[in-house]
Formats: structure tokens, sequence, C-alpha cells
């Protein structure tokens, strides 16, 4: 039982509460009854990226555990708009936007979770129905000081940016969701705490036995800095083509490595343990945990075949013919996380000292960054993360930005 709740709390932040989590989990085992786990999402967006997996990683950890996964497709709450972390109101979506985004949605999560033992819903079921006297009992289990709380409110609140009631029906909508799923445990990021408590309460007063509430980290992006979004591009996306995650995956930095075994590799707590370990002592090398990573990754949204042919195509242009293993190594500081090429470059080179000559060298097509020809001295890297260098002909540099 302690390997399996083991499992089941890693690459959590919290857990609301753990003793709950323990007793629901021995009873489920004890009476043969599967739990039901939850996690909600909103159809924002056609396509989904690693940061949305985290939270579909951890599903089927519950599933493989043999528990009841609900796979909810917010396309009622999708077209109000999640408020958590949001500093304006968000533009609503259109009923088309939605049930296109959501057909997309159903169509990859099956890469992760078994199809046999998710149930897949959509909230518009209960909530376009929704009669106004419950809709009062609803909003009548929470106070406008309550909704202060959060952190997002009380910043506009103060600041004199407008709240719209119907932002304020979100977590009441996402709690309800609860009471009607009769959800034991509910996943959700660490912005999304304040709706999943709601949801606690509100199955409280509607006489259950309250869910437990597990959040998980939000995915930082290749940048390493910021949480991983499309629109500031540092992100994964799972239906990029292979090589694309393999380079991408090749891209993150070291320490970002370990954050990505942990929130969504398959690979189990002993193993993950002992990978740990071998990158904290130098036993095992980045590079090939990183590169059995990018294989896992592309792997599960690509198959097995189209892995190892990502892997061999970016062997054969790093190791295998362009870039030695015995590359020279350097650290850099960046000045406020980003660096422009032209100054890396004539910081990594020995035989570049000034900018204006690195400008020149990679005007005429003379540097590589991590096997692609670069022309722009201007283009900046962003730290934490690791790049090759390819400096002329014959200088090749690993270049740690920090």
């Amino acid at each position: 039982m302690e390997n399996v709740l083991q499992s089941l709390r890693r690459g959590t932040v919290e857990v609301i509460s753990g003793e709950e989590l323990s007793r629901k989990v021995a009873a489920s085992a004890r009476e043969k009854r599967p739990l039901r786990v939850k996690a909600g999402f909103d159809p924002t967006a056609p396509d989904l990226h690693l940061g949305h997996t985290v939270l579909i990683q951890k599903l089927k950890h519950f599933q493989d555990a043999g528990h009841q996964v609900i796979f909810l497709v917010g396309d009622f709450t999708g077209m109000i708009g999640d408020p958590s972390g949001r500093s304006e109101m968000r533009t609503a979506l259109t009923r088309e936007d939605v049930e296109r985004n959501a057909v997309s949605y159903k169509e990859q999560i099956f890469k992760i979770l078994d199809p046999s033992r998710t149930e897949v819903r959509f909230n518009s079921e209960w909530l376009s129905t929704l009669r106004i006297e419950e809709m009062v009992r609803v909003a009548a289990q929470m106070t406008v000081a309550r909704m202060l709380e959060r952190d997002d409110f009380r910043k506009r609140y103060d600041s004199l940016r407008p709240i719209s009631i119907h932002e304020f029906l979100y977590p009441l909508f996402q709690g309800y969701d609860s009471v009607v799923l009769r959800a034991d445990v509910e996943f959700g990021g660490t912005d999304q705490k304040f709706n999943l408590l709601v949801g606690r309460d509100l199955q409280r007063a509607y006489g259950q036995e309250p869910q437990v509430v597990m959040t998980t980290p939000l995915l930082v992006g290749l940048d390493g800095v910021n949480k991983m979004s499309k629109s500031l591009g540092n992100y994964v996306g799972i239906t990029e083509p292979p090589e694309t995650i393999f380079g991408k995956m090749m891209s993150i930095s070291d320490e970002l490595m370990s954050m990505y075994y942990e929130l969504l590799s398959d690979i189990g707590v002993a193993e993950l343990a002992a990978l740990k370990a071998g990158l904290s002592d130098g036993t095992r090398h980045p590079m090939d945990a990183k590169i059995a990573l990018a294989r896992e990754i592309v792997g599960r949204f690509h198959g097995a075949a189209a892995a190892r042919e990502a892997e061999n195509g970016f062997r054969g242009r790093f190791s295998r013919k362009e870039f030695p293993d015995d590359a020279r190594r350097v650290d850099i500081a960046t000045d406020g996380g980003a660096s422009d090429l032209a100054t890396v470059v004539s910081r990594a080179s020995g035989g570049f000292t000034t900018k204006s000559a690195a400008r020149r060298l990679i005007a005429q097509g003379g540097v590589e960054v991590d096997g692609e020809r670069a022309t722009d001295p201007g283009v900046l890297l962003r730290s934490p993360a690791e790049v090759r260098l390819k400096i002329g002909k014959k200088e090749f540099v690993v270049v740690a930005l920090r």
C-alpha cells in the first residue's frame, strides 16, 4: 500500500489531505471499489502540449493502480474562461471554438490514457440545464469575502480593475462538477488550488464526502523560466512531428530534465530515484538521460519506430558526424536571463574575442546552434539552457547558459 501511495503522490506539490488519500485508497482496496479521479480541461486551444499532460500523467498513475479516471472537458466553463492567475478578464470562446477543440482533445488524450478505463464527460451535460433555483443554492455556499481571498481577484479588486460576476461563477461551476461526478480525488495545477477547494466545500454542502485535492506544479517551458505556453513559444506540442519533439526535448537544460522526468516520465519511483542519484554523483551522463527521455516522449505520441528514427537523426546530426563527444564546455552567466548570440560566441570561442568578429562570422553563416546554421547575431539565447555551438569549421563548444 505504501508503494502505491508513493506512486500516486509522485510529482505532486500538495495533497489535501494526505491522511484522507491514504484512507480512501485503503477503503478502495478493501471494498474493491475504484476511486473516481477527476481532472478538468477547458478546451481553449485545439492542441495539447506537454504542460497539459502533467495532469494526464497523474490520471494514468491512478488508472494503473486500478482506479476510474474521469477526463472532464469543460465545454461549458470554457466559454466563461478560468480567471485563475489572470490580471484581466479572459476573452470568451464561442461554442464553435469549444466544440472543435473538445473533439481534438478526445483524440489526443488516448495517447496516454486507456480508453477502456476512462470516462470522458462534458460539463455542459449538467451546467447548460442547471435551473436557476439550483444555481442560487450553489452560489449561497460562497461569500464575496471568500472569493476575494483568491490572490488574482484580490489584486484586481485592490487595483480597481473590473471583476465580472460571471468570473465568480467559474470556481462554483468547477466545484459543482465534482458534486455531479461524485469525485473522490481531483487534480489541478497549483494555480487551481482555490477552485479545487471549492469542490470540497460544495460536496460537504450536498452531503458527500469531500474529494482529496492534489496539486501539481506548472511545467516550466523550454526557456527554463516561464510556464509552458504556446503564446510564449516555449512549448512542446504533442502533435508536432517526431523529430521536432525530439529536438525540443534535447534543448532543455540539465536542471529542467529532472523535473521533466518527475512529471512526464513513466519510469517507476525506484528507477527515478536511481536516475537522480546517478546524475548527482556523475555515474549517469546527462546527455544519455536526456536522450532516453526524448525517446520516451516521442514514443508515447508517435510510436517506438518514430522515436528510434528521431533519435538516429539526432545522433547523426550532433554526435556521430558533426559534434565530438569531447567538445570543450563553457559556463556563461547571462544578463537578465538571456544573451544575444554574438555575445555568447565571442565569450565561448577561443579565437574570436570581440563581438564584431563574432557578428561577422554569424552573418557569413559560420556558426551553427544545435545543428542549425545561425544568421542573426542578435537572436537571444535564454538561460538556463545548454546549447551546442559549431564556430567556424573546427571549433566545437558546449555552452551552459546560467
